[in-house]
């Protein structure tokens, strides 16, 4: 990490340590922008919390991956992007879909509900919103419920997106696919 150092286990103060270590006991994610996040305890643990509750909401793991490739691409977030691209391949996802959110260009998905979480978190970012007429097809495809799910996971992952970027995390050694530049 280029402009913040990670605080070993061992530097830090009894808050950082007492939700870290929370953290660790229920297998949550402690990396990424969780270094950055863990250097105010209340953040970290909102952070988790809305990971978990996002993870447990009605998108599939499926739905979620491609939301969350689509958004660290419209970001240029090399951790998140490297992150997301193996967990993308290593559940099924082809390459040519990776491949294309990759390149900018709205992958060949042939599942109606993927196909919208695409299109949605793209327009999202794209243009601060959704349109009248792809909101209406949204909800009726998800109905409210999950569509809240979705605009959620779009900004939750944005602010990791946002976080590893600013903060200049460095991506995991062992990425498939290298973000394009």
């Amino acid at each position: 990490m280029a402009r913040l150092p990670i605080i070993d286990r061992k530097d830090m103060n009894a808050e950082q340590a007492r939700v870290y270590d929370a953290a660790q006991a229920a297998g949550s994610v402690v990396g990424g922008p969780y270094y950055v996040y863990i250097r105010q305890p209340a953040l970290f643990e909102a952070a988790q919390q809305m990971r978990q509750t996002l993870g447990a909401a009605p998108l599939s793991p499926r739905e979620r991956q491609i939301v969350n490739m689509t958004i660290a691409r419209f970001w240029g977030a090399e951790y998140p992007w490297g992150v997301q691209a193996r967990a993308s391949l290593n559940m099924g996802i082809s390459r040519a879909v990776v491949d294309a959110i990759n390149a900018g260009r709205a992958p060949d998905l042939p599942d109606a509900r993927e196909r919208m979480c695409y299109t949605v978190a793209r327009e999202m970012l794209t243009n601060k919103g959704l349109s009248d007429a792809l909101y209406r097809d949204a909800e009726k495809l998800f109905g409210q419920d999950q569509l809240i799910a979705l605009v959620a996971t779009v900004g939750s992952f944005t602010m990791t997106c946002l976080t590893t970027a600013t903060f200049q995390v460095a991506p995991p050694a062992d990425i498939p696919v290298p973000l394009a530049r």
